[in-house]
């Protein structure tokens, strides 16, 4: 079943999702190389308890750990452990926030150390890809237009879509409905309504779009061991228009970026709480 958000529902996930941004913000300075994911989880933790809020991750559907990390070639669902990172390595880190009844979730890949042109533009075209998807969630759009763009783009760069897993739906669950594909067909799909709120995330191959699935039951890596990206931000349909939730901007600081890529997307109603 959609669940349609009033504005006041809205600003509360915006809470849960700017926590979670904030977190992902505070773990930049910390992901280099020598440290290991076990220890990243457990500052992300402590922070989110701290602020308020509670690790969504942590026991949802019998996760154990508070983030989502996957290095290299993992794709999403990487359990935290205490293999150290290297030089070189990419780090994709998804986290979730549980905050006054309303779910927050954010995703974000970062370089460890220096890494290779070809792992720069890879990354790029994927966080590109990102917000062109987010650019098509307006009123009266289908959701085929969101997956359509986002494959669109992607393919064209000469990488991959991965297909075996879609956004979603974001509110007093994690994952509600609709499922939001990252490839699809134009004018195919739900229509898009005013108070819906989404969690849109392409998960990138710079290779094949083949996945698989561990025994662990978390684990997903790629069917040829290159490398995945992942990029997620929570998107609410305001005024007709777009209206981001969640911020890469606490990233961009600690990174010392700037970065205009979400004016665009910033609702003055919204925004400002």
């Amino acid at each position: 079943m959609i669940q349609i958000k009033t504005i006041e529902e809205i600003i509360l996930i915006k809470k849960s999702a700017v926590l979670a941004s904030k977190t992902l913000g505070m773990l930049t300075k910390e992901v280099k190389p020598g440290v290991n994911t076990l220890y990243l989880d457990k500052l992300a933790e402590n922070f989110i308890r701290d602020h308020g809020g509670k690790p969504a991750f942590l026991g949802l559907y019998n996760f154990p750990n508070t983030l989502c990390v996957s290095p290299n070639n993992q794709v999403v669902h990487g359990i935290p452990n205490q293999n150290p990172l290297s030089e070189g390595d990419v780090l994709s880190i998804d986290c979730g926030v549980y905050m006054n009844g309303f779910y927050g979730e954010h995703a974000y890949t970062f370089e460890v150390g220096k890494v290779s042109y070809e792992i720069k533009k890879f990354l790029d075209c994927s966080k590109k890809s990102l917000y062109i998807g987010i650019s098509n969630c307006k009123c009266d759009n289908n959701i085929g237009d969101i997956g359509y763009s986002i494959q669109s783009f992607i393919e064209k760069k000469g990488y991959n879509i991965v297909k075996d897993l879609v956004g979603h739906g974001l509110g007093r669950s994690m994952h509600e409905e609709p499922k939001i594909p990252n490839f699809g067909k134009k004018g195919k799909g739900m229509k898009l309504k005013e108070g819906l709120v989404l969690s849109i995330e392409p998960m990138v191959n710079m290779g094949s779009s083949g996945i698989v699935f561990h025994k662990d039951g978390w684990t997903i890596t790629t069917i040829d061991n290159k490398i995945s990206s992942h990029y997620e931000h929570n998107v609410a349909i305001v005024d007709g228009a777009p209206c981001l939730l969640s911020t890469f901007r606490y990233i961009y600081k600690e990174l010392n970026l700037k970065s205009l890529e979400e004016a665009p997307f910033q609702n003055k109603k919204i925004y400002d709480l």
